[in-house]
């Protein structure tokens, strides 16, 4: 009879097994001691997970007859039970424990839809006994386009080896997955150059920011300062503008520009830049803060947010936002399923699991949320005729206008080389250069330094 401890040692030998790669092998070992034991919620609750990794596996249905006592050939089964007894559990976890490991770490796999194509990117490690990690680009279903290579064998020493490696594997995937979209194997795709191996050295300089921006230096932003007095104001000089506001886009007219002066600038109603006529903008809505020779946009709580054009691919974390044309999404999590069996010998029946990496929630005036989409598998696509969300009226939306994707475990937004371009909500502040764009309710800023 199978104890209680055994079936946990089970549970995570299988997942560790799952981490692998090594799906077939974790479905027997849920399966082995699901029917190894009592028919009780705990060999369940096994079942169940092998049942969602594999509806249609063998031994899984075998597993299934024996705790109900049909009757059937179970052979297959039996070996199982054999084969993985509690110490093949034991060896196998220690093999593959973390964070220490002897052979090659699970890789990458993603898709990239560009140019109304499909590639895939694979990232795979080949062990400590031959330290380095591929990247492979394919297209067509199947032709390798480009392909990079990385030798990690002077960091094999290391204490913490397996996250480095993990690391490592991580940014060379997006690494190659940023450089598609930027057109790098543009000539390799057409056919008209050669792809081949590279063999890279040094890691990876990832060109990927943080989307929504950073913590802001001071704590809080500076209250208006007092007016001077007369004299004061007679003696001190003329303040310097550092930069100037272009507008781009105005629903509600106003000043074709603003040159505002001082180190810090408040955007608002009640601010040094007013946006007059602005539907969408509080009171005070951020903050301009010129610092040792640089600018920052800080956001204000209580706003309806600032948000910036995107220039490059950017990361984003769950409860980021982002602007497509006059319409703000959210990022979120998938909420985690809670179809585990209930309480009592039950069973359930469902189609298998839809893989999604995260799902796009519509922000509407006032905060209300309205659609959600969830991502199919690792991608989800917005524009105004082709995409998984399609807003068909909004004039500033492109017809293929960008795309969000899970790369390597992170959530990356790619415009799509639009003329309106896509925006991202600063979150904390944010450093803005020459030619940044700056999006307030529906009215648009170019940044122009003096």
């Amino acid at each position: 009879m199978a104890a209680s401890s055994d079936r946990e040692l089970a549970r995570r030998v299988a997942t560790l097994l799952v981490e692998k790669g090594r799906t077939d092998d974790a479905v027997v070992v849920l399966s082995a001691w699901a029917a190894s034991g009592a028919n009780d919620r705990e060999g369940q609750a096994l079942l169940a997970e092998a049942l969602r990794l594999a509806p249609g596996h063998a031994i899984a249905r075998a597993a299934f007859e024996q705790m109900e006592g049909v009757g059937g050939e179970h052979a297959e089964l039996a070996a199982a039970i054999e084969r993985w007894s509690s110490s093949a559990l034991l060896q196998t976890e220690a093999e593959n424990k973390r964070p220490v490991f002897h052979r090659a770490q699970v890789g990458f796999n993603n898709n990239v839809r560009y140019k109304g194509a499909l590639f895939h990117v694979q990232t795979e490690d080949s062990g400590l006994d031959r330290p380095h990690v591929l990247t492979h680009l394919f297209a067509d279903g199947g032709r390798v386009v480009k392909s990079t290579k990385r030798t990690y064998a002077s960091e094999v020493a290391r204490a913490d080896v397996a996250p480095y490696v993990r690391g490592l594997m991580k940014a060379q995937h997006m690494e190659m997955c940023i450089a598609l979209r930027e057109g790098t194997y543009d000539e390799v795709i057409a056919g008209r150059a050669t792809g081949g191996m590279s063999v890279l050295e040094g890691y990876p300089e990832v060109k990927l920011r943080r989307g929504a921006g950073d913590q802001p230096a001071a704590a809080s932003v500076r209250p208006p300062p007092p007016a001077p007095a007369a004299a004061e104001q007679q003696a001190a000089p003329p303040p310097q503008a550092h930069y100037r506001l272009v507008m781009m886009r105005s629903l509600w007219g106003g000043p074709e520009r603003y040159e505002p002066t001082g180190d810090e600038v408040v955007l608002g109603h009640a601010g040094d830049v007013p946006l007059e006529g602005e539907r969408f903008v509080a009171p005070r809505e951020a903050v301009l803060q010129w610092r040792s020779g640089s600018l920052f946009l800080v956001d204000l709580d209580g706003g309806n947010g600032v948000f910036v054009r995107v220039r490059a691919p950017v990361e984003l974390a769950s409860g980021d936002e982002f602007m497509v044309g006059d319409q703000i999404l959210r990022l979120g999590d998938n909420p985690t399923p809670d179809d585990e069996p209930g309480e009592g010998p039950t069973y359930f029946y469902s189609s298998p699991r839809w893989i999604s990496s995260f799902r796009l929630t519509q922000i509407w005036e006032g905060g209300a949320e309205g659609a959600v989409v969830v991502a199919k598998g690792s991608t989800a696509q917005i524009g105004r005729a082709v995409g998984d969300i399609v807003f068909a009226a909004d004039p500033l939306v492109a017809d293929q206008h960008c795309i969000v994707e899970e790369q390597a475990g992170s959530i990356v937004l790619s415009d799509l080389g639009t003329r309106a371009g896509t925006f991202v909500r600063v979150t904390g502040e944010r450093e803005l250069v020459h030619g940044d764009e700056i999006a307030v309710g529906r009215t648009r800023l170019r940044v122009e330094m003096i």
